[in-house]
């Protein structure tokens, strides 16, 4: 691989092309590394991006098609004569290919991000016959993505490069487990797709039969309940990380890739997130829709007012629980004297408790999916612009948003139970009143 990357400056759409071409076949070759190469040679100016792109479509289509007809050529009939070795005899055989044929093309075009799926591909969908007009498309925007999306990292990060691949090689293989594991779980569900069904039905039966008297309330808290304790178990990931200095190559790549996406067109728009007056206007409206609901507004405004009042005690809190384990000697020196990032914490207090209130009593399916939208395009907006022009640190910012969701979702959590107490003491008096009358 060496030698091939000292020959790029005189042969790289030679190499780009045999790189992919060859990887493709299922020899041992690593086209990740040549096409991210490539895109570093791009953003030098000693290469064509987008010829670089062109070699990608043609050596990405070279190889899909060479593979197909050669495991429609030969592969069947070595699956007569040699399957049986591997319970795969032809009975087998036709089950998998007819499933191949009906859903195996909408996964072809995901398979090629995956290492050791990719490579066998081809071959895979030629011995299971699958149409060529089912294979061709999906196969070439599979490639095509897969290659673009390399020398296009390899042209953003530019000298970086080298730090995202070694980045992303701690965390492919977990990954590639996930990946696999939702592959297998919808092959499984394919073939015992009756069984599956007949089981999920008899324990949401039982579920049922357990919950039925439970109230909407009731189950709301069940549901933010668990929803808090998926923050909590982020809040302490996170902790962690920062007591033992863990962020330093997570900062470096992301303050590179946004600064330079950031220069992109429209991406200046997300300036607009910082805008304290959209906070106002957002804290304004979510006050006026609550006096216009006429139900439990000081329980709600006491919501609203803990939840983005608070969250500086809380952060404050945070803080020197980290001062106390370091004086103990459980963590390093802190990366950062800013983390969670204060602003961070109280935009998403403001607009998590806005949101909650303002979708709460909404019955519109539209509405309750756009605003929560809307609020993450704020939160991820303020974010994006808050990295590309301030010195903040991505991990600030991220440990604002988790420890910010802790606190919100901790005060929702609260509030349902208290909405349940009142409304459960509002029930007993309404009954002791009819049974006093009677």
């Amino acid at each position: 691989m060496s030698y091939l990357l000292s020959l790029f400056a005189e042969h790289a759409y030679l190499i780009l092309f045999l790189g992919i071409f060859l990887e493709l076949m299922a020899l041992p070759i690593s086209g990740e590394l040549l096409m991210s190469y490539a895109g570093y040679f791009a953003y030098q100016g000693q290469i064509s991006y987008l010829l670089a792109l062109l070699i990608v479509l043609v050596a990405g289509g070279t190889g899909c098609l060479l593979t197909y007809w050669i495991g429609k050529a030969g592969g069947y009939r070595l699956i007569e004569k040699y399957g049986r070795y591997i319970h795969l005899g032809p009975e087998r055989y036709e089950k998998v290919s007819s499933w191949f044929e009906r859903s195996g093309s909408k996964l072809i075009v995901f398979a090629y991000f995956i290492p050791g799926v990719r490579h066998f591909t081809g071959y895979v969908s030629g011995i299971s016959r699958l149409p060529l007009r089912k294979f061709i498309i999906p196969s070439y925007i599979g490639a095509f993505l897969w290659g673009a999306c390399f020398v296009t990292l390899g042209k953003v990060l530019g000298p970086k490069w080298k730090v995202f691949h070694e980045a992303a090689g701690k965390y492919m293989v977990m990954l590639l487990i996930l990946l696999v594991c939702l592959i297998a779980a919808f092959v499984i569900y394919r073939f015992y797709r009756k069984q599956i069904k007949n089981l999920l039905s008899r324990f949401l039966q039982r579920i049922r039969s357990k919950v039925k008297n439970l109230r909407a309330a009731e189950l709301m808290l069940i549901g933010l309940t668990l929803a808090l304790i998926g923050w909590i178990s982020l809040m302490l990931g996170l902790a962690q990380d920062y007591l033992f200095d863990d962020f330093s190559e997570f900062d470096s790549v992301t303050t590179y890739v946004v600064q330079k996406a950031f220069d992109l067109p429209g991406v200046h728009a997300f300036l607009i997130s910082q805008s304290p007056i959209l906070a106002v206007a957002v804290a304004v409206i979510t006050f006026i829709s609550i006096w216009i609901k006429k139900r439990n507004r000081l329980l709600e405004y006491m919501l609203l007012v803990a939840s983005i009042g608070g969250v500086w005690l809380f952060r404050d809190v945070i803080r020197d629980c980290f001062s106390v384990l370091q004086t103990f000697g459980f963590a390093r020196s802190f990366h950062s004297a800013d983390f969670p990032d204060a602003q961070a914490m109280q935009v998403i207090a403001i607009y998590g408790a806005c949101c909650y209130l303002l979708v709460r009593h909404v019955r519109q399916r539209a509405a309750q999916l756009f605003v929560p939208f809307f609020g993450l395009v704020l939160l991820v907006g303020m974010a994006v612009s808050r990295i590309a022009t301030t010195s903040v640190l991505p991990s600030d910012i991220a440990g604002g948003y988790v420890y910010g969701g802790v606190w919100i979702f901790f005060n929702f959590m609260l509030f349902e139970m208290l909405r349940l107490i009142l409304s459960e003491g509002a029930t007993d008096k309404q009954l002791q009143k009819r049974i006093e009358a009677d």
